[in-house]
């Protein structure tokens, strides 16, 4: 997304349209990278340092943790040494996020040496998948706090100062933190994310996430749009709508009097104003209605772009991940796509190579679906067990790692192909962007993006970030559109 990231050499940070990382993959738009929190001084004694790791979820979720402990008298800082509590938001989706984890976790255990009231914690999935491992076995950190719990910190970081270990992983089936205004500290200003809803019920074979984040539960409608016109008043000019599966959204007013669905959430944030822009992430394809895609087609200011994870383009492995639809279903919702939304809509997808029993016609399978789709970008994976799962329990990982890599660099050059031809027919075309800031290439470009979530980079002018301005793209580089404002 676009908010700034701060990597470390450990990572890998996605961004490419065909962005490639090991193992499963998340239920909404995965990130490589790790963002740390930068500091906020208001004078407060102690001082927060929380790094997150994994999906766009855990990093908005580390905005309502600071939030949290900001009433609680912590200022955010981006220095390790001389932090008084470090806090790392985790992710369980794959191994190498995990073993990323643990070795963080190894590095600042040494810093705590030489700072012994440091105070060191693990939030998120891995926190509520390992915690007896974190704080009874490997003694590597003093609190586990899991996704429904965050509310509990103040008085778990209390806990510790006493001197015990503190554990909070319980699931909630109500907890939304819908009352809780995140502080916006990795924002640019001008983007910002709502969280709508938490949890999943799908139970895709290969997935964690019911198990680390619980069932689903919506957000009040209400306080998500109010969330929505405080962001406008402050100025941003775009908002992406997070949840596991978005589509699934519904909410009912206590009396029963109201009942709103996903489509009917996005029109009352789209009609805020029309100079905000409105995103979300992620879809399901067997909950996105045509009832959605009339309201983006509706609204000019719902960007054309949606994530649509496919997981593999064959019935019988779909169904071995209990995807709940086939082939023909996905082409079907893809269709309607391009029907509704026309040949500009951009659609991204998720895809596992090597799941368990995948053969190689079935492989063969998912390259014809990109072929079909002819995907803008993709977030590529060679699967990897992970415990507690559906398909660790009953069904065998058989196919070997390097017939798992091979099919995988397949998947990621068919792409390739794709998302080049797809950039390629933005050329020579006026596209309205979002200014977002300085290009990394010089300090006389800027860079945004337009409604299809591709990068475009310009020469400055007078432009400045949060403006919307009109660039004729003149060439692209195959992972960014190039132009000039007119």
């Amino acid at each position: 997304m676009s908010q700034p990231l701060i990597t470390l050499d450990f990572l890998d940070t996605p961004t490419l349209p065909t962005p490639t990382v090991e193992a499963t993959t998340h239920a909404h738009e995965p990130s490589g990278a790790v963002r740390v929190n930068p500091s906020t001084r208001t004078g407060r004694t102690r001082k927060l340092y929380i790094e997150s790791y994994g999906c766009q979820m855990n990093f908005s979720d580390s905005e309502i943790v600071s939030s949290i402990l900001f009433e609680q008298g912590f200022d955010t800082t981006e220095e390790l040494e001389g932090a008084d509590l470090v806090l790392l938001n985790t992710c369980s989706i794959r191994e190498k996020a995990e073993q990323t984890v643990r070795m963080r976790l190894s590095q600042i255990n040494s810093y705590k040496k030489r700072s012994p009231g440091m105070l060191v914690g693990v939030l998120g999935c891995m926190a509520e998948r390992l915690k007896s491992k974190f704080l009874e076995e490997e003694k590597l950190v003093d609190l586990v706090v899991g996704p429904d719990a965050y509310r509990d910190l103040p008085q778990l970081i209390q806990q510790v100062d006493g001197g015990q270990k503190a554990v909070n992983v319980l699931l909630s089936r109500e907890e939304t933190y819908a009352d809780i205004t995140p502080v916006r500290l990795n924002s640019n200003g001008i983007t910002a994310f709502i969280s709508i809803m938490r949890g999943c019920d799908n139970m895709c074979s290969f997935c964690v996430v019911p198990f680390t984040r619980g069932r689903e539960r919506s957000r009040d409608a209400h306080s998500i749009v109010q969330e929505a016109r405080d962001l406008v008043a402050q100025g941003y000019k775009e908002v992406t709508l997070l949840g596991q599966n978005v589509d699934s959204y519904k909410w009912a007013s206590a009396d029963g009097t109201e009942h709103v669905n996903f489509a009917q959430l996005l029109e009352r944030v789209a009609l805020i104003s029309p100079e905000l822009r409105v995103r979300f992430s992620t879809s399901h394809p067997k909950d996105i209605t045509d009832e959605v895609l009339h309201t983006m087609a509706r609204h000019e200011n719902i960007c054309k772009y949606i994530h649509l994870p496919a997981q593999s383009g064959n019935s019988r492995v779909l169904a071995l991940m209990n995807r709940t639809y086939d082939r023909p279903w996905y082409e079907e919702r893809v269709q309607a796509i391009r029907r509704i939304l026309g040949e500009d809509c951009a659609i991204s997808t998720d895809m596992i190579s090597g799941f368990c029993s995948e053969t190689e016609e079935e492989h063969q399978d998912t390259l014809s679906l990109i072929d079909f789709v002819q995907y803008d970008m993709g977030y590529n994976f060679f699967y990897s067990e992970r415990p507690g799962t559906l398909a660790a329990r009953k069904l065998e990982d058989d196919i070997p790692l390097d017939v798992k890599k091979r099919r995988l660099q397949e998947v990621i050059d068919r792409q390739q192909l794709h998302a080049r031809a797809r950039y390629a027919r933005m050329v020579g075309r006026v596209h309205r962007v979002l200014v977002e800031g300085r290009s990394k290439r010089s300090e006389d470009q800027l860079s945004g993006r337009n409604s299809q979530n591709q990068v475009v980079i310009f020469p400055k002018g007078t432009a400045q970030k949060g403006d919307y301005v009109n660039v004729l793209v003149t060439s692209t580089t195959g992972a960014a559109l190039l132009g000039e404002i007119i």
